[in-house]
């Protein structure tokens, strides 16, 4: 028995070791699912269907699959086979499954094989797949509104565009179905509507006298068109009309120049109708775009507002007004402006040259680049570059060494540093996109470059580049280069030189000032509005009134919870404009209101207000110079290091003409008042200045402690800066006419005057004519070579004196008349023979001259010239013997120095001379007279 046993227990242990070799591969199922299933549903719809393979099929047990498992119990699924050889299974619900509960699961399933037999012992298990589940929707849930009623007010006679706004909401949990589609009132012949999002607005104007309350139902639908189960009543009550809004105040207010600060609304009240009110905000907006530059600012020249700003000196002016010294821009389109504003527009065509003497030479890591600009958007779909300034090579290469240029409204500036300078990878183009470049009102640029930091400031508020562009420097070259504004200068690469990339916009005040950066404070000091809003004693404001300018001063917020407060504060809004001479013309102002009632988003409108400012027109100032008009020097004075003054005795005042309200008449009080000014010319009348012998001069110590400059040419001398008139005087007082040879001159014209403004007001025209008095000093280089006889003297005929110079007086009788006539002819006589004594008897007259001494004559190789002096006096008595011999010894001292000298300018006086013939003539010592001088005399 024990041996069968054994041998029994062989055979057993041989078939499971066969069926354990049968059994040899895992169940393979997909490694993911996709399934969806319809909420209140059980079955799954799975994508890939659920089927399991084995490897060892289609060996019994161990080729079937016995069960699919779940893994993760809080998933209320199971997988159930529905045929074991085929793999197939089913993905089932184990009870209801509902979207607003969860709408998505995600779980592992694994399948096992049979195994050895129909116990599943030694079974295999497949790898985990995972399962995702979706719940589908059903649109189980009506839209129920959030309140049981609404109610609203509204006011007869107005078209609200929102009255109130109705809610509804769903509780399924799909878009499709939890979303509202649509409002509907379903009350028949209302004069209201309701649109998708719940607002529900009148459609005429609704009367408290033909209906005081209107109830409407109001349902919803579901995007999947469920309708609600109940309406929802909406309650609207017309009130009747109260017109709420600011009152009391008047359309018009003038404003008179110099008055300082004026109250805007000294009346006015809010109207709110009895409704309680928890907040006001008021917003009062002053427009004054449509004035000058953005505002009524100062329109004194560039420097000059940069002098009264405290700028830094150095700065140079590519844009200044067209001058014989500045004329590249005199082919640019300028338009003075409303107030004398120096404008230029370019159209995409104009553009500058900048010469080579006005650029700045010395740009270093800190300069300075600020314009005024005024700029829309680049017509066309493709915006090219447009540049207000640029610096390129000026023949054979293109190269940008430095340009400022606006593109797709964004504002780009370019620095490329030459290799000399630095040989690495730099910062090179700085980025800004700002709205105000594109919306065409003027605003003030700065760039301050501090390399490598450049910072933009617009109207005085800084940005920082968006985008920063590195790049290496430019090879160095011997290419000089060309400054422009407007467009940029393409030398090279072109078969012929041109400009590119115009600018498309308006300028004004285009500077460079290289080695230093602008403070912010100067900056804001340049952009400043000379006008704006005020508040009138502001320490009696009430505490609980908040307020706040924008930095212009042309818009004021204010907000309070006290409605008297407000109506207080209000009252005390006030215009300001601190010019002197305030640009004439409409200010516009826009006064808007919001307020809150208690519970409340907003509970009534406040209608805007819109008045204007009416600046009036100031009384124009009338400045006028005075002084000397004719200056008569001796030609000694005028070679003097210093020269002659020209206007030692002028005064400048200035004058407008005040209405006389005492008195009955109409006609005006004039009265004097002060103000500066801003430039005063001296100009060249006739031919210009000869630089070789005569200029005006002014030594800068007399501009000293004074906020003025100077130019100076051949045409005359400019002086310009902001300051008094007072200064001023002292320093036209200091220009000096200076002339080498003066016995050239016939005559010279000086026209003198002022400005204020810009222009605006401008000064009479102060002429001073110059002339040489040929007094004694002159007439002592005389001739020696012809002796006058001691009958014949030289007397003033009073027709020629007075026609000459009309306020000379003449001391000659009536009765001399003939005599003079005799006299002249005389001396016309003389005149032949000295000439011909002169070329026959030269060298004779010379040894007589020098042996024979004591005959006091003297004698002068110089041409023969009667030099005519208008300022004597026919009346003045002679000069003796013995003073006459003493200026002749002085003289002759004076002659045997510089002989030739005085050949030349004797020379000089007689051929250069049209107008008048001067012949001089020797002049003899006699003991038995006195009182024989020669005076001037002039022949037509």
């Amino acid at each position: 028995m024990l041996r069968i046993a054994g041998v029994l227990a062989v055979v057993a242990l041989g078939l499971s070791s066969a069926h354990t070799k049968v059994n040899k591969h895992k169940p393979w199922i997909e490694t993911s699912y996709h399934g969806v299933i319809t909420e209140n549903t059980d079955v799954v719809l799975l994508d890939p269907p659920l089927v399991a393979l084995d490897k060892d099929a289609p060996i019994p047990y161990a080729g079937e699959i016995c069960a699919f498992n779940i893994h993760g119990l809080e998933a209320p699924f199971e997988a159930v086979v529905l045929n074991g050889t085929s793999g197939e299974g089913q993905l089932r619900a184990r009870g209801l499954v509902d979207c607003e509960l969860q709408k998505e699961y995600t779980f592992i399933i694994q399948a096992h094989d049979c195994g050895s037999g129909p116990g599943g012992t030694e079974g295999k298990k497949s790898h985990k797949a995972v399962v995702h589940i979706q719940v589908n929707d059903v649109n189980e849930f009506a839209p129920v509104f959030r309140e049981p009623q609404y109610r609203a007010a509204v006011t007869e006679g107005k078209i609200y565009d929102s009255i109130l706004q109705v809610e509804a909401t769903d509780q399924d949990c799909s878009p499709q179905y939890s979303q509202i589609c649509n409002y509907q009132i379903t009350t028949t012949n209302t004069p209201f509507a309701i649109d998708r999002n719940g607002n529900i607005r009148n459609t005429e104007k609704l009367s408290n006298d033909h209906q005081q309350q209107y109830e409407i139902q109001v349902t919803a639908w579901d995007c999947g068109q469920k309708r609600a189960l109940h309406s929802v009543p909406v309650h609207i009550d017309v009130k009747p009309v109260c017109k709420p809004g600011w009152q009391g105040w008047n359309k018009r207010a003038d404003y008179e120049p110099g008055t300082g600060s004026k109250q805007l609304f000294p009346q006015m009240h809010l109207e709110t109708c009895g409704e309680p009110l928890s907040s006001v905000r008021t917003t009062v907006e002053l427009q004054t775009s449509h004035i000058g530059k953005g505002c009524d600012r100062e329109t004194y020249s560039e420097k000059s507002l940069q002098k009264l700003c405290g700028a830094t000196s150095g700065s140079t002016d590519l844009l200044p007004a067209p001058s014989p010294t500045t004329n590249w821009t005199a082919s640019l389109v300028s338009d003075s402006g409303r107030d004398s504003d120096l404008i230029f527009r370019f159209d995409g065509r104009q553009a500058a040259k900048i010469p080579d003497r006005v650029v700045p030479q010395n740009l270093t890591d800190h300069f300075t680049i600020a314009t005024w600009m005024k700029h829309g958007p680049s017509p066309g779909l493709r915006a090219e570059k447009e540049t207000l300034l640029c610096n390129s090579d000026k023949t054979e290469m293109n190269r940008h060494h430095y340009s400022l240029y606006v593109h797709n409204c964004r504002l780009v500036f370019l620095l490329r540093r030459d290799f000399t300078q630095v040989d690495t990878f730099r910062p090179a183009e700085f980025h800004w996109k700002l709205e105000q470049i594109c919306d065409k009102e003027w605003h003030y640029y700065v760039i301050n470059v501090e390399f490598p930091v450049v910072t933009l400031y617009v109207d005085g508020v800084t940005y920082d580049p968006y985008l920063v562009t590195d790049d290496w420097p430019i090879h160095p070259s011997q290419i000089d280069m060309q400054l422009t504004v407007g467009a940029c200068w393409q030398g090279g690469e072109v078969t012929k030189p041109r400009f590119t990339q115009y600018f498309r916009g308006s300028l004004s005040g285009l500077t460079i000032r290289p080695g230093k950066i602008e403070s912010q404070k100067v900056i804001s000091c340049l952009q400043a509005c000379k006008e704006g809003l005020d508040i009138n004693s502001l320490e009696s404001l009430d505490k609980s009134i908040q307020f706040h300018f924008n930095p212009a001063q042309s818009i004021l917020v204010m907000e309070g919870e006290d409605l008297e407060n407000m109506n207080t504060a209000v009252r005390k809004v006030s215009y300001i404009n601190s010019r002197q001479f305030p640009t004439p013309g409409v200010r516009r102002l826009q006064i808007s209101t919001t307020v809150q009632c208690f519970g409340e988003d907003t509970c009534i409108t406040i209608p805007s207000i819109d008045a204007v400012v009416m600046v009036l027109q100031p009384s124009e100032p009338r400045i006028t110079i005075t002084g000397v008009e004719r200056l008569s020097r001796p030609a000694s004075d005028f070679r003097t290091a210093g020269g002659i003054s020209l206007f030692q005795d002028l005064h400048i005042i200035s004058t407008v003409t005040r209405a006389d309200t005492m008195a009955r008449h109409t006609a005006g009080v004039l009265e004097e008042i002060i103000h500066n000014l801003d430039y005063c010319d001296v100009l060249v009348l006739g031919e210009e200045l000869n630089p070789e012998q005569e200029s005006l001069q002014l030594q800068q110590i007399f501009l000293k402690g004074k906020h003025l400059d100077t130019t100076n040419s051949t045409s005359g001398m400019s002086i310009y800066g902001v300051d008094s008139m007072s200064h001023y005087e002292q320093v036209i007082r200091q220009v000096r006419y200076y002339n080498r040879q003066p016995e050239q001159l016939t005559e010279r014209r000086f026209r003198l005057t002022c400005s204020e403004l810009n222009g605006r007001y401008t000064s009479n025209e102060f002429n001073v004519e110059v002339n040489v008095w040929q007094s004694s000093e002159a007439g002592e280089h005389i001739s020696h070579m012809v002796a006058l006889p001691q009958y014949m003297q030289a007397v003033h005929h009073p027709s020629m004196i007075n026609d000459l110079y009309p306020n000379h007086v003449s001391g000659v009788p009536s009765t001399a008349t003939v005599v003079i006539v005799i006299c002249i002819a005389a001396l016309v006589v003389v005149v032949v023979l000295g000439i011909y004594r002169i070329h026959v008897t030269h060298q004779q007259d010379v040894k007589l001259a020098e042996t024979k001494k004591e005959t006091d004559v003297d004698w002068d190789t110089s041409a023969l010239t009667i030099t005519v002096n208008p300022m004597e006096n026919t009346e003045e008595p002679q000069a003796t013997e013995e003073e006459a011999s003493e200026e002749d010894e002085e003289e002759e001292e004076e002659e045997e120095d510089d002989d030739e000298d005085d050949e030349e300018d004797t020379s000089a006086e007689s051929d250069d001379s049209e107008e008048e013939v001067d012949v001089q003539l020797p002049r003899m010592q006699h003991s038995s007279k006195k009182g024989q001088s020669w005076e001037n005399t002039r022949c037509y």
